[in-house]
């Protein structure tokens, strides 16, 4: 089996830990310290690994883990499905026996099913922090009232963001946002002062609007400015975070307390070891060859085989494929072969033909993952009318949204 059952990222380029040696990363620890507390959780980087669905399951968070410190987090779990017990929320919501700390993402539109799948969650032990997405701009969210839209009302948000903190107890909760539904519509200064005062541990900003979607550049300016309206926890931001100079060009402007890594990571799990270094003084590696990817690809794909099994971690790893070698000259046949293969054993030859070439410099910065937008926003019928009154969503919308 070769490249695929090899344990380590050692291969025919070397070993690619982004730049940050085992030695290295531990020193770079001791040097940023308490980079990040999140209630009693103390980080070691100032960095989350965003939920991304079809992502962020426990085998890509094993691997981007084993590259630098931080926070990772599940792929969005629906409050309402999770109630009900739904078997393939309840897999999506499960964690390696040694992952820790263990977060998770809830959304949910309604305050009963929020606060009763907090309450699941932590008598039973299954986590050490909750985030609620009030960003997602998927269209089956939104139209149910949920995620980028909710926190046009105001007062639901209030009573899910009570809820939840009222339930987890000692367990932390934060929020996820966007800027708000378009560019008429801005929420982010209200949820995030709502957040801070309803006794959330920390809220991060994605600088986009829901309209948004993906396309445009990300607006820093907002995430600068909940910065200064809440002052007692932490602030995040998201959004553009390509590079880990990306990450330290953010905090900088914006005096914000840490990142959220998203698109950025896609096929790039080392850059978390790269956001490591970065945070540590040290320099930026250069880009891996293709030789140093093959290995980390390789590893992803006996990890998810693994957790899913091997037909359907297999299949799970086909959308990866093109992120890894994304911008790398390695030719369309093989890139297609990749996005239909069907065994380990068929990976291992595959990657064993491929060419160790670096990465031209103009492909550094290649988008990876959703590209879409703008978009005109779904919402429930009557739902703009007023951020004031006391509307609840359709809670009966939300219970396959798990994933997003």
């Amino acid at each position: 089996m070769g490249a695929v059952s090899a344990p380590s990222v050692g291969g025919r380029g070397g070993p690619y830990r982004g730049g940050v040696t085992d030695r290295a990363a531990s020193a770079t620890a001791t040097a940023v310290g308490s980079a990040l507390r999140i209630g009693p959780l103390e980080l070691d980087q100032p960095v989350v690994l965003a939920p991304m669905a079809g992502v962020t399951n426990a085998p890509f968070r094993r691997l981007c883990r084993r590259f630098g410190g931080g926070l990772y987090v599940s792929e969005m779990i629906s409050a309402r499905a999770l109630c009900e017990g739904n078997d393939k929320t309840d897999g999506m919501a499960a964690f390696a026996p040694d992952e820790s700390p263990r977060s998770l993402q809830l959304v949910g539109v309604d305050p009963a099913y929020v606060g009763r799948a907090v309450e699941i969650l932590v008598t039973e032990g299954r986590v050490d922090h909750i985030d609620l997405n009030f960003g997602c701009p998927a269209r089956k969210v939104t139209r149910a009232g949920g995620g980028g839209a909710l926190p046009w009302k105001r007062r639901l948000y209030t009573a899910i963001v009570a809820a939840a903190v009222r339930a987890a107890g000692p367990v932390p909760v934060t929020v996820k946002l966007r800027v708000g539904i378009d560019d008429e519509r801005h929420t982010y200064l209200d949820a995030g002062r709502i957040a801070e005062a309803e006794g959330i541990a920390a809220v991060a900003l994605h600088g986009r609007t829901v309209a948004q979607l993906y396309s445009g550049q990300a607006d820093w300016s907002h995430i600068g400015r909940l910065k200064e309206a809440v002052t007692s926890i932490p602030v995040l931001g998201n959004g553009d975070i390509w590079e880990a100079s990306d990450a330290l060009a953010m905090m900088e402007r914006t005096g914000c307390d840490g990142v959220v890594i998203g698109r950025g990571c896609l096929g790039r799990p080392w850059l978390f070891g790269e956001l490591a270094a970065a945070l540590g003084g040290l320099p930026a590696p250069p880009p891996p060859t293709v030789g140093q990817v093959v290995p980390v690809l390789a590893e992803h794909a006996t990890l998810l085989c693994d957790w899913f099994g091997p037909h359907k971690g297999i299949r799970e790893l086909r959308k990866h494929t093109g992120w890894y070698l994304k911008g790398y000259p390695v030719g369309s046949p093989v890139r297609a072969a990749l996005n239909q293969v069907r065994s380990l054993a068929e990976l291992d030859d595959l990657l064993g033909g491929l060419p160790d070439v670096a990465l031209p410099p103009d492909a550094l910065r290649l988008a990876r993952g959703h590209t879409q937008g703008p978009q005109q926003v779904a919402v429930p019928a009557g739902w703009l009318d007023d951020p004031w009154d006391d509307a609840l969503a359709d809670a009966s919308a939300d219970t396959t949204a798990s994933g997003g």
